[in-house]
């Protein structure tokens, strides 16, 4: 468990596979970059009582029917989908948030209603790089690492596309929901974490 400077706000990071330190750094980071006073906590979930502490929870990349076995596995399936508090999914993430998913292995969760194109660029030779704008950030575009990255084909109305390439859609939000078929943790560019931050701390104030 590591302690920065923010609002009181306790964020989980899914930690049963994929990319977990590197959203706790993520996180830390922005939280020194983000006002705010009280204490904020970032720490790992592995269990339903440990996703009871959390006001907000990080789904990381990695491989999604791994991590879907292992969240029915670990009795997290219908905690996460009552869960209350906002979640940022990156990735694997992003197919686990979604309402229809192109792979009968994923159990998904159904908090975002899209529709996903699993391993949409194919292996992970396929993996790439771009400069996309993100609806919502200042600075300038924002550079995205796509690692067997899926896309979404369709949202629904309620649902805010943040930002697009010519393949779908790679970003998106509803409520206090965000997710990327990128990895934002990746490269030290933490303005979505910011943003999802700033959400969460407006939604508690």
């Amino acid at each position: 468990m590591r302690s920065c400077r923010l609002v009181d706000v306790k964020i989980g990071v899914l930690a049963l596979q994929g990319n977990v330190s590197e959203h706790i750094d993520a996180f830390c980071l922005a939280a020194d970059r983000v006002k705010g006073s009280g204490t904020f906590e970032v720490f790992e979930v592995r269990s339903p009582a440990d996703l009871a502490r959390c006001g907000a929870l990080a789904i990381p990349g990695g491989e999604s029917t791994t991590i879907s076995r292992l969240i029915d596995k670990n009795h997290l399936y219908e905690p996460l989908c009552n869960f209350s508090g906002g979640i940022f999914a990156t990735c694997a993430g992003m197919v686990l948030m979604a309402t229809d998913v192109s792979d009968p292995r994923i159990h998904s969760l159904g908090l975002i209603e899209m529709s996903i194109d699993r391993n949409a660029f194919g292996r992970q030779r396929e993996s790439f790089e771009a400069d996309i704008p993100v609806k919502g950030i200042e600075g300038g575009p924002f550079h995205a690492i796509f690692i067997r990255a899926p896309i979404a084909t369709s949202s629904g109305a309620d649902v805010n596309v943040l930002a697009r390439i010519d393949q779908g859609i790679v970003a998106v939000e509803k409520g206090k929901h965000m997710a990327f078929s990128f990895h934002p943790e990746l490269g030290g560019d933490t303005r979505l974490h910011e943003r999802f931050l700033r959400m969460l701390v407006m939604n508690i104030s």
